[in-house]
C-alpha cells in the first residue's frame, strides 16, 4: 500500500495555511476545515485561542493566518507534534509573540482562560476500528485517532474541564463522530449555558458550538 499523497507531497493547504507533514501527524481533513472556517469567521482581532489536541496544528495555524493579531496556544501531549507545529509556524511566518507550544495531556498543563477553545480530539471508537481505511491505519498516528471503546474517552475529560478554561462568554468548537451526539449533549447540558450542534458539508453532525 502506497504512502498517502499528502505525506508524499510533504504538506497540506488548509484555509490559507501551509501545514507541514514531515513528521507524519494526522493529515488535516476537509470536515475539519469546514468547521474551522466557521469558527475563524467569528474570532475577532486580538482574541486568545487554544488549539487543543493540536496534532498538525492546522486549526490554530488557520486561525493565526486568517485572524489579524489573534493569539493561539497549541496543546498536545506528543512532543513530536509540537515540533511539527513549530515547523509550520515558521513556514507561515507566524511571529513567536503570537503563540505558545504546550506539552499537555488534555488540560494538565493549561493554566489560563481563552476566548475560544478549538478541539479536534481522538474520537474514533475502537468498536468501529474496522470502518477505518487501511491506509489510515497503516500510515497515520493511532494516538491521534482512537478515543477508547466508544470514542468518548478524551471528549468526556475535555468537556468536564474546558469550562474552567473559558473566559466569560468564551466559546468552544468541538469536533466529534456523529454517533456521539447524544452522549455529548448529556454532558453539555449539565455544565454549559448554550450549545448548538452543526453539520459538516456532508450533512452529518460533526461539530458543536458551546458557550460558557
Amino acid at each position: 500500500m502506497d504512502l498517502p499523497e499528502d505525506y508524499k507531497k510533504g504538506f497540506k493547504d488548509f484555509l490559507g495555511a501551509k501545514i507541514d507533514l514531515s513528521k507524519k501527524p494526522l493529515i488535516p481533513r476537509e470536515e475539519t476545515a469546514h468547521w474551522v472556517d466557521v469558527a475563524i469567521k467569528e474570532i475577532k482581532e486580538g482574541e486568545e485561542c487554544l488549539d487543543l489536541f493540536a496534532g498538525s496544528g492546522c486549526v490554530g495555524l488557520a486561525t493565526l493566518k486568517n485572524v489579524k493579531n489573534s493569539f493561539c496556544d497549541f496543546g498536545d501531549k506528543e512532543k513530536i507534534f509540537l515540533e511539527q507545529i513549530k515547523i509550520s509556524l515558521d513556514l507561515n511566518d507566524i511571529g513567536d509573540e503570537r503563540y505558545n507550544l504546550i506539552e499537555t495531556d488534555v488540560f494538565s498543563n493549561i493554566k489560563k482562560q481563552y476566548d475560544y477553545i478549538l478541539a479536534n480530539p481522538p474520537y474514533v471508537a475502537e468498536d468501529r476500528i474496522d470502518e477505518v481505511g487501511e491506509d489510515v491505519k497503516m500510515f497515520e498516528p493511532s494516538i491521534a485517532l482512537y478515543g477508547g471503546r466508544d470514542g468518548m474517552k478524551y471528549i468526556k475529560t475535555f468537556l468536564e474541564e474546558a469550562v474552567n478554561h473559558l473566559k466569560e462568554k468564551g466559546i468552544i468548537y468541538l469536533e466529534f463522530d456523529p454517533e456521539q451526539k447524544e452522549w455529548i449533549e448529556e454532558i453539555i447540558i449539565d455544565k454549559y449555558s448554550k450549545f448548538e450542534f452543526l453539520k459538516d458539508q456532508f450533512n452529518k453532525y460533526r461539530f458543536v458550538k458551546i458557550e460558557k
